[in-house]
């Protein structure tokens, strides 16, 4: 019998060893997670209250409860939160022809004309001061201001909203300003257009979905305000479709009131109302992101 030929190598493993950088992608992605969790579970838990503890409610009289008057006294069961709803439609729509216009224009004025002149820094700073200043100081300067000399109104409540709605609307679209393509700005001068027609026609329309989801979160922040509409709005428990004249309420403004009450029914009036906030939140929503992704297309 022959001798038994040498014994044949082990294979070589062509299988890369775990480099540092390799952990350090682990560990942030790993850390990435448990912040997306941190953030997650709070926001979960929030809506399943809210959906939980509202839909009920919301639906067990509908539609009587998005249409019928306030119930004057509190502890009475019963819908509804109709006023409030066409108040709340009122006032954060008012705010937004107000703040969403004129931030847009200062953005484009501060992006395009001002650069870095001293009175466009200056402008940039008050915005960012005004993004810190409380809801209620608000509310507090629109009620010295107007609410004493004019009375209570949506009006009152709109611009206190619209100050609160202004420095988020313009930050956010000058940052979008600037993500537009310097070459699409010149193409247009080098057609002939004028500065101002290059801002109308290209470079607003290029940054338009991303000024529209800045103008979003403007609206979600005002409509879940309540110190600055405490002060000028009033509490009404009836419809009240004027603009400029006569105490009007919110959705917000009821929330609050009813939470604070110590009577069971106030208290399943605030869950409604509270899930009647996030769902007209929601459909607001909705259709602007619709008409975000048609824009996009075009």
């Amino acid at each position: 019998m022959s001798a038994p030929g040498p014994a044949l190598a082990e294979p070589l493993s062509l299988q890369a060893r775990p480099s540092w950088r390799v952990a350090k992608n682990r560990l942030m992605t790993g850390l990435l997670a448990l912040a997306f969790l941190a953030v997650a579970v709070p926001l979960v838990a929030v809506i399943w209250s809210v959906l939980s503890r509202g839909i009920g409610i919301t639906f067990a009289d509908f539609p009587a409860f998005f249409t019928d008057d306030i119930p004057v006294v509190s502890r009475r069961r019963g819908p509804g939160m109709g006023p409030a709803i066409l108040g709340t439609l009122l006032v954060t729509g008012g705010a937004t022809l107000i703040a969403v216009p004129l931030g847009v224009f200062g953005a484009v004025y501060l992006h395009e004309y001002g650069g870095n002149s001293l009175f466009a820094r200056a402008v940039r700073f008050m915005a960012m001061v005004m993004t810190g200043v409380p809801s209620v100081v608000m509310g507090l300067f629109v009620y010295l201001m107007w609410t004493l000399r004019f009375g209570y109104s949506a009006f009152g409540g709109a611009l206190a909203l619209a100050c609160l709605m202004l420095p988020v609307v313009i930050g956010s679209t000058e940052q979008m300003l600037r993500l537009v393509p310097g070459h699409l700005r010149e193409a247009s001068y080098a057609l002939g257009a004028r500065k101002s027609r290059t801002i109308l026609t290209v470079v607003l329309p290029a940054a338009a979905p991303g000024i529209l989801s800045g103008a979003l979160l403007a609206i979600a922040r005002a409509a879940g305000e309540t110190a600055p509409l405490l002060f000028a709005v009033g509490a009404a428990t009836t419809y009240n479709p004027s603009f400029f004249s006569g105490a009007n309420t919110a959705l917000s403004v009821q929330i609050f009131g009813n939470a604070t009450s110590s009577f069971a029914a106030a208290q399943e009036r605030a869950w409604g109302a509270a899930f009647t906030l996030v769902l007209l939140t929601f459909l607001v929503t909705l259709a602007a992101r619709l008409w975000a992704a048609r824009l996009v297309r075009k």
